[in-house]
């Protein structure tokens, strides 16, 4: 088996010292002539045979073509000939020191999970002849893309039904086995808003939500069909630029065209965002998107004045009476550059708890699970510096007077800003079965 991806991964790490793997008649002939394995070679070769290169590793480096090809990890066992080229991550001249390759161990340890599962109750010919058949697939499972997962090849036979990896329908690519198990279908819908908020006439304020949904199919077949569907409410905030997985089959022109770069459309899709798809065994991401949600989930006031070595600070924060009030976390950062460290602190606090990081010259206001029914928070005080110290203060040449900033980091469980979500009736899973559905919010 040849996998060009790696095949990519050495040129780039190899640089001049790269030399492409041959075909498969000069590689076998360079082979069996360092094993000394040709009917025809008889022949003393100084630079293969003398004292001075006793090979006690079973790597090997095969001149091909006037250049040398190495590593080669290749043995001879039970009349058959074990072998691969692993990947080296570094330039190969000179040679690096076997011990740092990690390649090298690895392709032991494939080789050896061959060699145990060919001579694994090997009673006769036709028994090898059949394994030997079933060694494709099962590298598709046990390295797939060139990379080492279980080197244990009857963990892979017993994971995959050959029944159906035989069937008619070919196995892609890009899938390296089958599902064997209670059917089920997992999707959860993360959103990260990001807000600059300026408090001026002259410097708009800006706010954007990214959102991932991520999602899992536990289905049996080689190519199960599914179509997962994202709604919005009747006021929730239109998807734009989605970015859709290579499994979707097949997209509306809607959820395409729909992009926040064109500000003068006001016909943006509202949903329902179908997406059909033949899903991959492992959890993938089934789109990005953007949304332009109509206020910012938290509003807030942050003003500084200097005065010699003390800063008054004043903070007020306003949660949007549309947005839930339940938190997993809510905290806001306040970060002091280029000055020294904090020496006094006096504050008032309408509510939540304000800890102070002196060696860091930042203040964090912990402000809990809920805002209070007013969903109004202030925050007010005096900090005094000492002396600066270079080495250890934190600075930074652009947060300076005017450039300060507070940093507001929130969690909301169960909840989307734009109001979306995945309607656990309205997936459609064609396979054998019937799956668990479940959805939920990050």
């Amino acid at each position: 088996r040849r996998y060009p991806t790696v095949e990519k991964r050495a040129k780039v790490f190899n640089g001049a010292s790269y030399v492409p793997i041959p075909e498969d008649g000069p590689f076998l002939k360079a082979l069996l002539f360092e094993l000394r394995l040709l009917d025809d070679d008889k022949d003393f070769i100084e630079s293969r045979d003398s004292c001075s290169h006793i090979n006690k590793t079973s790597v090997y480096g095969l001149l091909i073509g006037g250049r040398e090809l190495w590593p080669v990890v290749a043995f001879l066992k039970n009349s058959m000939i074990y072998a691969c080229v692993p990947l080296v991550e570094q330039t190969l001249s000179p040679h690096p020191p076997l011990i740092s390759i990690s390649g090298i161990s690895q392709g032991f340890e494939l080789l050896f999970g061959i060699q145990d599962f060919l001579s694994l109750s090997q009673k006769n010919d036709a028994e090898l002849n059949t394994k030997l058949n079933q060694l494709p697939d099962l590298l598709l499972q046990a390295c797939p893309f060139g990379t080492l997962l279980d080197a244990n090849l009857q963990n892979s036979l017993d994971s995959i039904n050959f029944a159906s990896v035989m069937h008619s329908q070919k196995q892609p690519a890009w899938k390296v086995g089958a599902y064997k198990g209670k059917p089920q279908v997992s999707i959860s819908i993360t959103e990260k808003v990001k807000s600059m908020q300026y408090d001026k006439q002259d410097i708009a304020d800006t706010w954007q939500v990214v959102g991932t949904v991520t999602c899992k199919c536990d289905l049996e077949g080689i190519m199960p069909n599914v179509t997962i569907s994202l709604s919005l409410p009747t006021n929730g905030s239109p998807l734009q630029d989605i970015l859709v997985h290579p499994c979707v089959t097949s997209l509306d022109s809607a959820i395409l065209t729909s992009s926040s770069i064109d500000a003068m459309d006001d016909s943006a899709f509202s949903g329902p965002y179908k997406f059909p798809l033949t899903p991959p065994l492992e959890s993938f991401n089934l789109c990005y998107y953007t949304s332009q949600v109509p206020v910012p989930p938290i509003l807030g006031f942050y003003q500084m004045k200097e005065e010699d070595v003390q800063v008054k600070i004043t903070v007020n924060l306003k949660l949007h009476e549309s947005v839930k009030n339940n938190f997993e976390f809510c905290e806001a950062h306040i970060p002091f550059y280029n000055r020294g460290p904090i020496t006094h602190v006096e504050y008032k606090v309408s509510f939540g708890q304000l800890e102070v990081f002196r060696e860091k010259s930042s203040l964090i206001w912990v402000i809990g699970q809920k805002f209070p029914k007013s969903m109004e928070i202030s925050l007010s005080g005096t900090i005094t510096f000492g002396a600066k110290s270079h080495e250890k203060q934190p600075f930074d040449e652009i947060c300076i007077g005017g450039t300060a900033y507070l940093k507001l980091h929130f969690r909301i469980l169960d909840y989307t800003l734009t109001g979306c979500y995945a309607d656990q009736h309205s997936v459609q899973v064609f396979a054998s079965g019937k799956p668990k559905i479940s959805t939920r919010k990050l």
